[in-house]
């Protein structure tokens, strides 16, 4: 390792020490929202058309109730019916890409979502993700 500093380097960080501007914390985006208002759904079953349907239907019933967080259940993939058509990766799940991928190609609903995260283990981990939704300015 090679503990010379670079002037550059040095001048970059008086630069920002001295800066009116802070990096912003991004754990406080959240802080103020501990009581989320959740909502699921379990997509299991569902084939991708009826899949994106009920999800986009899904989102815009929840940020018209002002809800805050879903949490969305695909699955893995491991018993979908892709496993019989041999032009689909059977490494895939069809719900589990697919979903996600219909709503951020959705702009209508992108404008209603904060941000869009895997799910922990005890909301299903690689079979479901969250969705924050924004909050709803037409309810008072």
């Amino acid at each position: 390792m090679n503990n010379n500093i670079s002037d550059k380097d040095k001048k970059d960080w008086d630069n920002f020490i001295n800066s009116k501007e802070k990096v912003p914390n991004k754990d406080i985006k959240f802080k103020d929202r501990k009581n989320f208002k959740i909502r699921s759904i379990d997509l299991h079953g569902y084939t991708l058309d009826e899949a994106n349907k009920s999800i986009e239907d899904f989102i815009k019933k929840a940020f018209s109730e002002n809800v805050n967080k879903l949490i969305v259940v695909t699955g893995k993939g491991l018993h979908s019916e892709n496993e019989k058509d041999p032009y689909v990766s059977k490494d895939l799940g069809i719900l589990k890409y697919s979903v996600p991928e219909f709503i951020t190609n959705n702009a209508s609903l992108m404008n209603i979502i904060n941000e869009i995260t895997d799910a922990k283990i005890e909301d299903g981990g690689g079979g479901a993700f969250y969705i924050f939704l924004k909050k709803n300015k037409s309810i008072k």
